[in-house]
């Protein structure tokens, strides 16, 4: 699945396979080194164990100034980002899969509206293409009826024919960034407990640590 969705969520040449590899990387190693280190009493795995959870709170801490600090420049990467997603929907079903779980979770429809579906060759309404998916939208943009059982999955079909007036009838007219910038003002302290509880639990690794080198080494001190 992920060498499929490399295909379609590449951007600037950056390969999301990699990331999800180096992840697992790191945490094989620190886990590695932190057990080993306390069972054995290992001074350089423990010191590597918290040096190495300290520089990833340190990049932590940095990211989160610079996403604070360069609002509009990250916004810009998100928005590229989706939008060229948006391009791929139609390449692979995993993507297509993750847009639509995306779109009916957020009640949203698009990048910054539903006329971003024009990026999509299915969906545009520009062109000769004679899709049956011309000027329309995935059905996940589609205000669903909570009496259906079945999903109507060509719901979303000649939507954008109609006036704009009348597209809040059928479709959700939010794109899905202003969606979650409205829903982060209103969850932002549901955020800062998960950010201050991952920092709490690195710190804490770090305590346990330095704590133990300082035990280590006190009784390595008392033989001579």
């Amino acid at each position: 699945m992920l060498l499929d969705l490399t295909q379609v969520t590449m951007l600037r040449h950056f390969d999301p396979v990699w990331l999800v590899v180096a992840v697992g990387a790191i945490t094989f190693i620190l886990g590695f080194a932190g057990c080993v280190g306390a069972l054995r009493e290992n001074i350089c795995l423990l010191k590597f164990f918290s040096g190495v959870i300290g520089f990833i709170f340190f990049l932590e801490l940095t990211a989160a100034i610079l996403a604070v600090t360069f609002q509009g420049q990250v916004r810009g990467w998100i928005n590229e980002f989706f939008l060229a997603n948006i391009k791929a929907y139609r390449d692979d079903i995993d993507l297509q899969n993750l847009i639509d779980s995306l779109q009916k979770l957020n009640h949203c429809c698009g990048v910054q509206e539903p006329e971003d579906w024009d990026l999509n060759v299915y969906f545009s309404c520009n062109g000769t293409h004679q899709s049956r998916e011309k000027c329309g939208v995935p059905f996940s943009c589609c205000i669903g009826d909570p009496a259906d059982t079945v999903v109507n999955t060509q719901c979303g079909y000649d939507v954008r024919n109609k006036t704009k007036s009348k597209w809040e009838q059928d479709i959700y007219t939010k794109g899905c960034i202003p969606a979650l910038e409205d829903w982060l003002p209103g969850n932002i302290y549901t955020v800062a407990i998960v950010f201050i509880v991952i920092s709490l639990l690195q710190m804490v690794g770090i305590y346990l640590a330095r704590t133990l080198i300082g035990d280590i080494e006190k009784v390595k001190f008392s033989y001579y």
